[in-house]
This record gives structure tokens, sequence and C-alpha cells, in this order.
């Protein structure tokens, strides 16, 4: 079974891949040489800011903290939980974008650009307009059920044709879902006074993270996450296609809707944390995989590790490029991805 399997992966393409081998040896070298990267990003990341720390600083924060010097009651409070949120946040659009695009056969499927970041904004939108005084935990659940309804709009609208649900309408119909849910949003925002607060969310960033969304976010997340490696192997299958999986003895139904709750689970928390940051599960997913090939048991968590590294150096970027101010990560994630879709969309288009 495991032979056969490995066959089919070799002769077979990922979403709108060529066909290539499994790495495992530059799987380990990522995953190794990953977490060491995240490890020095997290200490630049706490070290950056208005006031650049000294790592010694830091050092002393983390392991010998003194409440009395006012610079680590900043590093603990303020530039930890940011720096920390940044790496989970990564993690979430990272892998829930390699789970969409394993389950869907879809070189372009992201929770942003299927509708679930938008769906989840939502929810929060509802949150601070009839509720703002509600705890952390009840806004995540805003979230998650805000990115459930627009994944059930997104998959229902584009299976409505009698030739089912194809690349090319589920993207379709995540653009229409998404830009109507930013729609509502906005709407939301404007009818009760909360521009400000919504624009500045909707930016997309860590710098409001703390230490109580991060105790509420962590355990979600690391289940999460957990799940998805666990369902790992039977998403590379899936990947093959719904009847090579079904032949293979796959439970397909089940599968997915496995893959459906945890990808609704991880972009909700990330949006709830940083806001709806596109493109991280578009681009991590496609280079993890052009990496490491298309096996999704090396695919997710090399996923994990590169897109907390792109989250936790675009938010050290975001606090360089025009200092004392923040670009929002957001837009500085934009403008690599707005030409990486582009690009990956007249690369195949003949498959869309």
């Amino acid at each position: 079974m495991v032979s056969s399997t490995r066959s089919t992966l070799h002769s077979s393409a990922a979403p709108g891949d060529q066909p290539v081998k499994s790495r495992p040896v530059a799987a380990m070298t990522i995953l190794v040489l990953g977490i060491a990267a995240i490890i020095i990003g997290l200490m630049l990341s706490v070290s950056v800011g208005a006031v650049d720390i000294k790592l010694a600083t830091v050092w002393a924060a983390v392991f010998r903290f003194n409440p009395e010097l006012s610079q680590h009651q900043v590093i603990r409070e303020l530039r930890i939980p940011r720096a920390l949120a940044g790496a989970l946040v990564g993690a979430c659009f990272a892998v829930a974008g390699a789970i969409m695009q394993g389950m869907t056969r879809n070189p372009l499927a992201d929770s942003g650009l299927l509708g679930l970041n938008a769906g989840a904004g939502v929810g929060l939108a509802l949150a601070f307009a009839f509720a703002p005084s509600l705890s952390f935990v009840y806004i995540l659940f805003y979230c998650f059920t805000g990115a459930a309804v627009a994944s059930l709009l997104v998959f229902g609208i584009g299976s409505l044709s009698h030739s089912g649900l194809t690349p090319l309408r589920l993207t379709l119909a995540g653009a229409a879902v998404s830009a109507m849910l930013l729609a509502i949003s906005q709407g939301i925002a404007i009818l009760f006074n909360l521009s400000q607060d919504i624009a500045f969310w909707m930016a997309g960033g860590v710098g409001g993270a703390n230490w109580t969304q991060l105790t509420i976010i962590s355990p979600w997340i690391g289940a999460a996450l957990t799940a998805s490696l666990v369902l790992s192997r039977s998403i590379t299958l899936l990947s093959l296609g719904r009847d090579v999986a079904a032949g293979l003895g796959q439970r397909t139904r089940l599968v997915q809707a496995a893959g459906i709750i945890i990808v609704i689970i991880l972009a909700g928390a990330a949006v709830s944390t940083a806001g709806p940051i596109a493109f991280v599960g578009l681009m991590i997913p496609h280079i993890t995989r052009y990496l490491v090939g298309v096996d999704y048991r090396w695919i997710i968590p090399c996923s994990a590790v590169l897109g907390s590294l792109l989250i936790l150096f675009a938010d050290i970027a975001a606090r360089m490029i025009n200092a004392p101010y923040e670009t929002p990560i957001g837009a500085l994630i934009a403008v690599i991805g707005v030409p990486f879709f582009i690009y990956l969309a007249s690369k195949r288009k003949g498959e869309l």
C-alpha cells in the first residue's frame, strides 16, 4: 500500500505541479535550519522597534527579569507577545493554504483569496459593533463562525454548476464572496462609527497582540496544527484526485470535512489576532512544494516553519521601512503576493 502510494506520488502531479519526488533530506534541512532562523527572528523581533534594545537586554529580560526596569517591562508585555503572535499567525495562514491547495487541487487556493479571512473579518466587525465589551474568547468564536459561513458560501456557490466544483469556479466564487464580505465589514464599520478600529485591523499586523490573546489562541492553533499533521498523508492522497484517493480506500468526504474544520480554526485564530493577511497561504505552500516535493507529510510542517519566518521578518521590516511609523504587514505581503498570484494564474491558466 505504501509503496503503491509512493509510486503514484512520483508519477502524478500535486495541484498544478510538475511531477517531482518527495525530498525528505531537503525537508529535514528546512525544518532544522528554519527553526533556528525562527529563534533568531524572534530575538530580532523583540530587539527592533521604536527604540532598539540590545540583544543582551532581551536575554536579561527573559532569564533575569527585573520588573523595575522599563525595558524589561516593554520586552515582556509588548514585544515578546508580538513576536510569538507573528510566528503563530504565519504558521496558521501557510498551513491553511497548504491544506486547501491539497484538498481542492486548486493552485490558487488560499484562505484570503477564497473568502475565509473576509468571513472571519465580518465576524469580528459584528463583535465590535454589537458586543464591544466581549472578551477575546467570544471574539474568537465570532471569527470561527464568520470563516465557517464564508466557506459554506464559497463551496456552495462554486458547486452550483452541473459539472461540479472546478478550480476556476472555486476561485471565482472565492473572489466574489470575499469582495461581498469585505463590503459588509466596511458597511458595519461606517454604520457603527468603527472605521478607525476596523481599518487598523484590516490593514493586518501583530502590533496589538498580547498575552491574553496568545493564551486563548495557542491551544486552538496547537490542536489544529497537530490535526493537520495527522491528516497530512490523507491530504497527499486527496491531492492526487478524489477517484485515486477513493480507490486507495480513503474516505474522501470525511477527510475533506476534517480539513475544512482545520482550515476554519487556523484562519479564524490568525485573523482574530493579526487581521486578514492574504497571500501567505498562497505563496508558502508553492515554495515549499517546489523545495520538498509533493508529500504533504513534509509540505505541512515545512509550510508552518516558512510561514512563521515570512511573517516574523515582514513584521521586522514593517517597523524599519518608515520608522518610527509602522507599515501594515498586509501591504508588505501584498507587494510580493500580487505578482506571485499573477505569475501562478498565467502559468496555470490551462489547468484552471
